[in-house]
């Protein structure tokens, strides 16, 4: 009774125009979230004239982009699209401008950890993303695990700041040319739906390196990513949607502290005709209105 009086009387009248709301449970953001970058302070205030002035600036590059998407509508070919044992490069590491594609992120970088790092172009014209990862966590009260960084792809777009997906349906494989240190990263796929509660559902699979001076090819397929939000591995679990790809994204997070290495050449796709898996995980079915005890 005293739990239903207390969630019956939450508002009280303290004067005749004023009203108080009393909070008797911490809020839950389970289905809905305010902000996509989950409560980090990223807005910045720009004026007026300064968005003139970068939007001038743009509007060729926009046009540039339009004109772009408009030739390749004509050149595209549905049958040179899939060729067996053939790798296409979606991301290569060859120039400065190619790493601006990517944003490179760390738990330094939100006042949440002290690990750094960063893409660079190496001599051998090759990108190198690299850091220092310390699990060490801030004496705040608020952190309890650090240690962790990131290099992920910009959101697909068209001309004009029109979002758009990456359409992945030909293909069945994933194809990195790396060289590594030896340590294990982590390989992410996002698959942004229409609503705000999927901002962190991620598909993610273990990337494997060898040490030493060797390159590797590694072909991961897409039906051995497993679902996960915030971290947290599901219980049901679905294939990735390929046609509706947002982001790729590299991290590192082995909770080893020490330095780390990985050069990448390339990020391709390939279809092999030879696999045949759908999905490598169960996805357990229970009948409707059923619930398991």
């Amino acid at each position: 009774m005293y739990l239903m009086r207390r969630a019956i009387f939450s508002k009280i009248k303290i004067n005749e125009n004023t009203m108080k709301s009393i909070h008797t449970t911490s809020f839950l953001n389970t289905f809905w979230e305010r902000d996509e970058k989950g409560g980090y302070n990223t807005k910045t205030e720009v004026s007026m004239k300064e968005k003139l002035r970068v939007g001038l600036q743009e509007l060729k590059k926009e046009i540039a982009l339009w004109k772009q998407e408009l030739k390749e509508d004509f050149e595209m070919d549905p049958i040179l699209v899939c060729r067996p044992g053939e790798t296409d490069v979606v991301w290569k590491f060859d120039s400065e401008e190619s790493l601006k594609q990517w944003v490179v992120t760390s738990d330094s970088d939100h006042g949440e950890g002290f690990s750094t790092c960063s893409l660079v172009l190496t001599n051998n014209g090759k990108g190198l993303f690299s850091g220092e990862l310390s699990t060490r966590v801030p004496k705040d009260g608020r952190i309890k695990r650090a240690g962790y960084c990131n290099i992920k792809t910009l959101r697909a777009r068209k001309s004009f700041k029109r979002e758009t997906y990456l359409d992945w349906n030909n293909y069945n494989m994933l194809v990195l040319r790396i060289r590594g240190d030896g340590r294990s990263y982590m390989l992410n796929i996002s698959t942004r739906g229409y609503y705000d509660i999927l901002w962190n559902d991620i598909y993610h699979y273990v990337l494997y390196t060898r040490g030493g001076p060797y390159w590797q090819t590694t072909k991961i397929p897409f039906s051995k990513f497993f679902l996960a939000s915030k971290g947290r591995v599901q219980d049901k679990q679905y294939p990735i949607h390929l046609g509706r790809i947002t982001n790729f994204g590299i991290s590192a997070g082995d909770k080893v502290n020490g330095s780390f290495s990985l050069e990448i050449d390339y990020v391709g796709l390939e279809y092999d005709p030879n696999h045949k898996e759908e999905f490598a995980y169960e996805m357990y079915q229970t009948p409707k209105y059923i619930a398991a005890t």
